[in-house]
């Protein structure tokens, strides 16, 4: 998912394309702005700790891109192509490092797994 100060200063398209470059295969697509209600679901893993009520409006402030891509070790090679959660730790060339800002706006969210993954889907592609 690229996230919503990505897509305010326009870097959506960029973050594509390098996925593009690396063979991903975008299967769906979707452009929305999170209801409060959806993103406490997709971050339900985060429900008990502090950052949780800024995590929330932050990723309901503006719109996110939600991206269903395809690859064989998809998950993997895609975090390795995003690199750490922090873009002050990302390697360079890494979407953290060239867009990210900070450790709450680094530019995108990656599944860690394929239960991750599934859940994440259903919620950002619920009605499409």
């Amino acid at each position: 998912m690229i996230k919503p100060e990505a897509v305010e200063c326009g870097n959506q398209g960029a973050i594509i394309d390098l996925l593009i470059m690396n063979r991903f295969n975008i299967t769906r697509m979707k452009q929305f702005r999170f209801e409060e209600v959806e993103a406490e679901r997709f971050y339900a893993m985060h429900k008990d700790k502090p950052f949780f009520s800024d995590l929330i409006s932050y990723i309901t402030s503006g719109s996110v891109i939600g991206l269903e891509l395809e690859k064989e070790n998809s998950i993997r090679l895609l975090r390795i192509l995003v690199g750490a959660t922090n873009p002050q730790e990302a390697n360079p060339g890494t979407i953290r490092y060239m867009y990210g800002t900070s450790l709450q706006e680094n530019a995108v969210h990656a599944s860690d797994s394929s239960e991750s993954a599934e859940k994440e889907l259903a919620i950002v592609f619920s009605g499409a």
